[in-house]
């Protein structure tokens, strides 16, 4: 097995801690239990006990994720759906202090992921077990641990039963994970509530519910103290509730209502933000404390106009994405998710469904400050499955409490708009036990958030009759995947219906469907990123229906996108050697009349590039992306005519005489230029350029930088053909963690410093090993001039 960042394997002794929270004689002492693990793959016999000898596991730092480190293979039983790579049952160990002060206190572990079948001991003994792999972890340990002494916490996750899923799960604890000790008088984790029901321009009303647990010995007169702070970091609102007993053992709920004057709205695109000062309190005394960020906005779906956000008509914009990062696994660094969703958003992005299971917590928080939306979605599959070993096997033990924990965690998010119950759901032929189902989970999506809606994505309901049989109307809202004609018409069938798109292609018609129809509240389209797994035929890896590739890096469908999406001018240009054929979907999609040009192809048809491989007169037609109302096109400097924007947002398209130079489309407004875009055509290789995502990237093990290497004629010009093999090196205090070139057939580990370009670039993703410093970084392929850039490192 190849390791992927290796040099996390440094780490020191497990008995070392990182503290992140206040002193332990304060009342909540959160310490991060993310670096040094100790690992081994394989099912070892008790392994969970304290004595089991471990000095012999490699060293390494979660979140981790083993499975990515390969290799692929053909043979590996998760198939294509697993991106060909290895399940397997691994085990990670890791010690902690408590100190003898910290006797009487409650101490709880928290993982934010792991995959999957987990078992969780603490000293020997076993505190938990949890399936379902996307789902938080907390563990109230306080009777197993040793305080003054050391104490020993033992994980095994096990993915060995494969398949288990239609796509990438990854294998091991791929999310952070914490310890957090409180007084005996405590607030219940995730049971604070911060809500804002009511929102109008000059006030807010804002609503915390909290449960307060008391796990000493006596009754306790107990208060909910809140103080409220805008996004300038000024209070705006204090609270406190009537104290009341609350007796030994028991756990009771509290309240507080504030008001918030001139809110500043959490909006499309402004992730405006305030926090909550939640403190338990006893005479006067903190006894527990958290801080809730939140956003105050007014959220409405309506039957006739679709969905409105603080009373704008907005159309929800949105993408459907995998939890993987590309050549990083399920273990993701923010950094990554973060320039990922920035180029979404510069396609006018402005929604993410979260497919088909709950994200990582973090990545919630990024959204909420990036002002984009969500789709929280939690299951794939009820009670009939799609694979042999997948989350069937355990809904009906398991899907209340998944639910449960995972809305209790979530609905702090302003970004969270809507639930969904779950994706193209095969039980629902037998109406009655579906529907049955269906309306226990809205239930519970309700019981615990009141103030949101649910969705789901129906799988060709005209052929399970769920329009006609009660089951779609048990839905706030009703999303369908594809078949946008067919959602359309439930709407008229019923007006009282309120609709979603949940998961829609790509092409234009399905766009027109979304623009054109007031009642449609918005789209999803499958997918924003290519994604590991869902793979039809080796050596492929991966699925490549994204409107960005596994890198990050924009294909060419998005810019297409943009110019239907964006406000933003824009233009780019492709050419075209083959027109496309109707799209590939579901069995019965009727295809639209005329082909888009960015449908899948059996092979390339189109290119970003004014380089083709017969440099010789000839004809290519050349489509132009934009939304200006008028684009020219110009070849070296001669014009060859404006096109006026066509209402159906169809392509421009010429048909040129190539020639060497310089392709160049403007667009304009009114006779004034708004954008412009050049293709030029590439020499021969002489050099490579790097460019950095970013010029300088904190110290945490979330914070990378993702560096872009290209393969360049003498005058900068990318050759789009380019396979050289690129080696990077790297000095100064930083560590490349993966390489990949978005080449969905490779087969090659991320690991290492060694890829070959694919159609002229690869990347490397790179992170900091000290608090400070310049990280210089090298790419180097024969017969070529190296390519140098820095990263500088900020400190924490």
């Amino acid at each position: 097995m190849l390791c992927v960042g290796c040099a996390a394997d440094q780490a020191g002794t497990s008995s070392e801690v990182r503290e992140v929270g206040s002193a332990a004689s304060e009342s909540r002492v959160i310490t991060s239990l993310d670096p040094q693990w100790r690992f081994a793959l394989g099912d070892l016999k008790g392994a969970e006990a304290p004595a089991f000898d471990d000095s012999q596991w490699r060293k390494l730092d979660v979140p981790h994720d083993w499975s990515i480190e390969g290799p692929f293979d053909q043979n590996n039983p998760t198939r294509g759906a697993g991106a060909f790579l290895p399940g397997g049952v691994g085990w990670y160990r890791k010690t902690f202090d408590l100190p003898a002060s910290n006797n009487g206190r409650r101490v709880f572990l928290e993982f934010d992921g792991i995959m999957a079948n987990s078992d969780v001991w603490v000293n020997g003994q076993h505190v938990g077990h949890r399936p379902f792999g996307y789902v938080s972890l907390r563990y109230d340990v306080t009777k197993h641990a040793k305080f003054g002494g050391t104490n020993l916490v033992a994980v095994r996750a096990d993915n060995s039963n494969q398949p288990a899923s239609r796509w990438y799960t990854g294998a091991g604890i791929y999310r952070h994970a914490r310890l957090v000790t409180t007084d005996a008088v405590h607030l219940v984790g995730d049971g604070t509530y911060v809500a804002t029901p009511h929102v109008l321009p000059g006030q807010a009303t804002v609503l915390v519910s909290a449960e307060a647990k008391n796990d000493s010995a006596k009754a306790r007169q107990l208060s909910l103290h809140v103080e409220l702070f805008g996004p300038d970091g000024k209070s705006v609102g204090t609270s406190e509730s009537p104290a009341q007993s609350v007796a030994a053992g028991a756990m009771m709920p509290l309240s507080a209502q504030l008001w918030v004057e001139n809110p500043r709205r959490w909006h499309v695109g402004r992730g405006i933000l305030y926090r909550a000062a939640v403190s338990l309190r006893e005479a006067g005394v903190t006894r527990d404390e958290e801080s809730i960020p939140f956003g105050i906005r007014e959220l409405r779906f309506e039957p006739e106009l679709g969905f409105l956000i603080n009373v704008e008509n907005v159309k929800i914009k949105g993408v459907c994405l995998h939890h993987d990062g590309g050549a990083v696994g399920a273990a993701v660094p923010l950094g990554i998710w973060e320039w990922r969703l920035k180029q979404l958003q510069s396609l006018g992005v402005n929604a993410i469904r979260t497919a088909h299971n709950p994200p990582d917590p973090q990545f919630l928080d990024l959204c909420d400050r990036m002002g984009l939306m969500v789709m929280d979605e939690m299951f794939d599959c009820w009670t009939v499955g799609k694979n042999r070993y997948d989350y069937h096997q355990y809904f009906n033990e398991w899907s209340k409490q998944d639910l449960r924990d995972t809305v209790r965690r979530d609905r702090n998010h302003p970004s969270v708009i809507i639930y969904s119950a779950g994706n193209e759901i095969h039980d629902t032929p037998r109406a009655e036990l579906a529907k049955g189902i269906l309306k226990g989970l809205v239930d519970e999506f309700h019981e615990h958030d009141p103030y949101r809606l649910v969705t789901q994505a129906l799988f060709r309901p005209n052929v399970s009759h769920d329009y006609h049989n009660g089951l779609a109307d048990l839905l706030d809202v009703v999303g369908q995947n594809y078949r946008e004609r067919e959602l359309q018409d439930a709407a008229t069938q019923k007006p009282t219906r309120r609709i979603l798109g949940t998961e829609n292609q790509h092409n234009r018609q399905v766009w027109l469907a979304l623009r054109d129809d007031p009642r449609m509240a918005g789209q999803f389209l499958w997918s924003g990123i290519d994604y590991l797994g869902e793979s039809r035929n080796w050596p492929g890896n991966t699925s490549g229906s994204g409107l960005l590739d596994r890198t990050g890096a924009l294909k060419m469908q998005a810019f297409e996108r943009r110019s239907w999406w964006s406000a933003q001018p824009m233009v780019h240009a492709i050419r075209r050697v083959a027109p496309a054929p109707p799209p590939t979907t579901d069995p019965g999609y009727e295809a639209p009349a005329t082909p888009a040009p960015t449908q899948r192809r059996q092979g390339p048809s189109a290119f970003s590039d004014w380089t083709p491989t017969n440099l010789e007169t000839h004809d290519e037609m050349v489509e132009v992306y934009s939304n200006c109302p008028s684009v020219e096109l110009f070849l070296n400097d001669r014009s060859l005519g404006a096109l006026s924007l066509p209402a159906d947002a169809s392509a421009r398209s010429w048909k040129v005489s190539f020639a060497p130079g310089v392709l160049r489309a403007v667009g304009s407004k009114d006779g004034t230029e708004q954008a412009r875009y050049e293709m030029r055509t590439a020499g021969t290789a002489t050099g490579i350029r790097l460019k950095p995502n970013q010029p300088a990237i904190g110290t945490t093990w979330d914070d990378v930088a993702i560096i872009e290497a290209e393969i360049i004629d003498e005058n900068g010009v990318k050759l789009p053909r380019a396979n050289h093999p690129v080696y990077f090196e790297i000095d100064g205090p930083g560590q490349i963690i993966a390489v990949d070139n978005a080449d969905n057939r490779s087969s090659q580990s991320f690991g290492g410093n060694l890829r070959p370009a694919h159609q002229g670039r690869c990347v490397a993703i790179i992170r900091a090993t000290a608090d400070g410093g310049t990280i210089t970084i090298r790419a180097l392929a024969a017969g070529l001039k190296v390519g140098e850039t820095t990263v500088q490192i900020t400190g924490k």
